[in-house]
Order: structure tokens, then sequence, then C-alpha cells
């Protein structure tokens, strides 16, 4: 299995969406075949090293993970996101 994380800073004026942008990766739940499980929130501690948002999937297999990279139901929330971003950073992991 893979697990993919990825943390965003948002830009300051897409700050006031951070709900709907967490909304936008629920809405992708359920959606991708091979995607076992998906969490992702707001940050709450607003520290000086904290990311504005978490994502967090799990996929089945290597496949399935290259299969969501362009998935038409994560391409529209991968745009989005790539639009209201200042960074990001990731990290995936077999287990």
């Amino acid at each position: 299995m893979i697990r993919h994380i990825v943390l965003f800073k948002i830009k300051e004026a897409y700050k006031p969406e951070l709900p709907q942008l967490v909304e936008a990766f629920y809405g992708m739940k359920g959606k991708i075949e091979g995607m076992l499980d998906l969490e992702a929130g707001q940050d709450v501690l607003h520290s000086e090293r904290s990311y504005d948002l978490a994502l967090i999937t799990v996929f089945d297999s290597m496949e399935s993970f290259r299969a969501y990279q362009t998935h038409p139901v994560h391409l529209p929330v991968r745009k989005r996101m790539h639009e209201v971003r200042s960074a990001s950073v990731s990290c995936d992991f077999e287990f």
C-alpha cells in the first residue's frame, strides 16, 4: 500500500476558502478506484512551521497511485490547489 501525504500553504487571499478546499478533497473519496482512504483538514495550531491544509490518502498499489495523478476526479482539485497554494510538500511511502 502507498500512503500519500501533502501539506499545503495557501496564499493569503484564498485562506477564507479553506473549508471549501477541504470539502473538495473529501469530494474525491470513494470515487477513485484503488484509493482506500482519504483524510483532510485545516491546521489548528498556526505555529511558525505549520502548513494550512493536509491531505492524506492511501492507495492499494503504486499503480493505483499513479492512476490517481491523472484521474478525472482528481484533476480539477489538483488544478485548484495549484492556483491557491503558495507552497506544498509531500511524502509518499509504502507500508
